[in-house]
């Protein structure tokens, strides 16, 4: 792997599915069976009533930018040529947290309570990362 290569996730017994679901373009969350609350990042134990009991269901992929900051230097080689770009939190209309980039939007205009949807980039070792834009009004 060469320096300028980029991170990719490796997923893991607890987010395969997470991960595998992106390659059909899909965002899921997990939702307990026996609390109904959804969680994001995926996990064995539910983080509200610690049951393992757990279904993959697919999101709207919509949400708003809960907070976000604006990446000005790299810290990995890799994303030199991004810079300047915008990270942020996500709350998801299905009400878990998300951590993604924004994308498709000048640093400048992102915007807390900014209404955003998902879309997917295809990268190496057939995964497809998760990014999101701001919906556009007509």
């Amino acid at each position: 792997m060469s320096s300028d290569a980029r991170p990719l996730p490796v997923p893991d017994a607890d987010s395969a599915e997470f991960w595998e679901t992106r390659k059909g373009q899909a965002l899921k969350l997990q939702r307990c069976l026996d609390c109904g609350a959804f969680r994001h990042y995926p996990r064995a134990y539910c983080p509200d009533c610690l049951s393992s009991e757990t279904e993959w269901v697919a999101a709207s992929g919509r949400g708003t930018v809960y907070s976000f900051a604006i990446v000005h230097q790299a810290l990995h080689p890799a994303f030199k040529n991004d810079v300047p770009y915008v990270v942020a939190l996500i709350d998801l209309e299905e009400g878990p947290r998300m951590l993604s980039d924004l994308r498709d939007c000048a640093p400048q205009d992102a915007a807390i309570e900014m209404p955003v949807e998902v879309f997917f980039e295809d990268v190496a070792g057939g995964l497809s990362l998760p990014h999101f834009r701001p919906v556009k009004t007509s």
